[in-house]
């Protein structure tokens, strides 16, 4: 491991909230092993292993009957973990792949087949190396036919500059963690008004309310993000998502733990409805549709 990475939690709790039937958490990854699937000679840190036996004892534990799994910039474009993991899981997980604008047609249809349906555009300079924009248009004109969509991953600084891009891509866009909003200057700042604004004028954008670990200031139980994931998930209710991001890859302040992440979600979204919305019906609508 790299010598600051904290291990997923050993034994979150039993969260007081019980999801819905079909509940999916849908983003979370797998790492290793790494003697069975090695990390990326390219990453830019290395993780704990985190196998699909534990995420998958971990979805029983919180409730949860499905996962999304997405794969993360350790393995790079070597999906090899993901797939694994897919095809043991069966019918309970879909998975989100990285790929290179050379992936041929036999590979995507391969992936389909196990449950793949989109790949992840990561803009977060810190993990991965800056590919040229013209790499991901290469990607997207390959995954349409499959009606597949995109994960995109990037800081609130860069968001200005990505969004023309985005929007000309044309295809369903669904932003991770709140396009990492900065809290600390309120519903009202300008970075979380653009987003806003973003989803308002582009109903192709969607968004995953996770990770409030990564973007509270103040920490647990992060009393700080919820108004965000809660305006969101009452303003664009038929396009938010939720996940746990376990094992929360390069978390520095703590590692959170899933049981209590699990019972943030009646807070953000207090009612029935918008709970079945969130954990089932959008998720359910976006990966097993057929």
């Amino acid at each position: 491991m790299t010598p600051d990475y904290l291990p997923f939690h050993p034994d979150p709790k039993k969260p007081a909230f019980t999801p819905p039937s079909g509940a999916v958490d849908a983003h979370c990854h797998v790492f290793g092993p790494a003697d069975v699937f090695p990390y990326a000679a390219e990453r830019k840190y290395t993780p704990c292993d985190a196998s699909k036996e534990q995420l998958f004892a971990l979805r029983d534990h919180l409730g949860f009957s499905k996962n999304v799994i997405v794969q993360a910039s350790c393995h790079g474009k070597n999906n090899d973990a993901l797939l694994d993991a897919l095809r043991s899981a069966g019918d309970k997980a879909r998975g989100i792949a990285v790929v290179g604008p050379d992936i041929s047609k036999a590979e995507l249809l391969d992936m389909h087949a196990a449950g793949v349906r989109g790949v992840r555009f990561n803009f977060v300079k810190r993990l991965v190396d800056d590919t040229p924009r013209e790499v991901f248009r290469a990607i997207v004109d390959k995954i349409k036919p499959l009606g597949w969509h995109i994960i995109v991953y990037f800081e609130p600084q860069d968001l200005h500059d990505l969004v023309p891009f985005l929007i000309s891509l044309d295809i369903t866009v669904v932003i991770d963690h709140m396009g990492r909003v900065d809290v600390s200057k309120g519903l009202s700042g300008q970075d979380f008004q653009e987003f806003v604004a973003l989803l308002k004028e582009h109903d192709n954008f969607w968004t995953k309310v996770s990770c409030p670990e990564r973007l509270s200031v103040k920490g647990p139980p992060y009393d700080d993000v919820i108004p965000f994931a809660h305006y969101l998930v009452e303003h664009f209710p038929t396009r938010v998502l939720w996940g746990t991001d376990w094992p929360h890859p390069n978390m520095k302040s703590h590692m959170p733990d899933d049981g209590a992440l699990t019972d943030v979600i009646p807070l953000i979204a207090p009612t029935e409805q918008a709970q079945k919305l969130l954990l089932v019906d959008n998720p359910n609508s976006l990966y097993w549709a057929e």
